[in-house]
């Protein structure tokens, strides 16, 4: 009985150990241990005061949350740059009256990575989502909290796919 046990507490520590590289998020950080995420300017043509800040923090957040990575200032093995070009309303469907049953809100944003240990990785990229609304409400307030969280989401998991996920 005393081998059997021994046999199974040596099976489960190599299982243990080789999960140690798996991760449940399918984040790929390869040999980076850092990462910096430069501040995403507004240059969208409609401007929402904040929001810029609002993005940067939220792709900080998303990439904190789903690896080990360190976050710096400065000389990050990843590096996440570009800027937000666009925030829009417009609306989606018409009404009697050329009114709009509902609008969308649709925000999209320029991306440049760089892993600067995996250079064949770096990709120049926009990644764009949209939040649709009634159109007799106006986006303000908790609606405009909701939509903008909604999209953030979206737009930072598909960046966050798009630079580390290895499907």
């Amino acid at each position: 009985m005393k081998t059997y046990q021994i046999i199974c507490f040596l099976i489960a520590c190599t299982l243990f150990q080789n999960c140690g590289f798996y991760s449940f998020t399918g984040a790929d950080t390869g040999t980076a241990e850092s990462f910096q995420v430069n501040f995403f300017q507004n240059n969208a043509p409609l401007i929402e005061p904040g929001l810029d800040i609002d993005f940067t923090n939220a792709l900080q957040d998303l990439i904190q949350n789903q690896t080990k990575l360190s976050l710096v200032n400065s000389g990050g093995d990843l590096i996440y740059e570009g800027e937000i070009v666009e925030y829009r309303i417009s609306p989606t469907t018409a009404i009697a009256g050329d009114r709009a049953a509902q609008n969308r809100l649709t925000i999209t944003v320029q991306v440049r990575f760089f892993n600067n240990t995996k250079e064949e990785a770096n990709f120049d990229q926009r990644f764009s989502f949209f939040f649709d609304y009634e159109g007799a409400e106006q986006l303000i307030g908790s609606q405009k909290d909701t939509a903008v969280a909604e999209i953030f989401e979206r737009i930072t998991q598909d960046i966050f796919n798009a630079s580390l996920a290895n499907w």
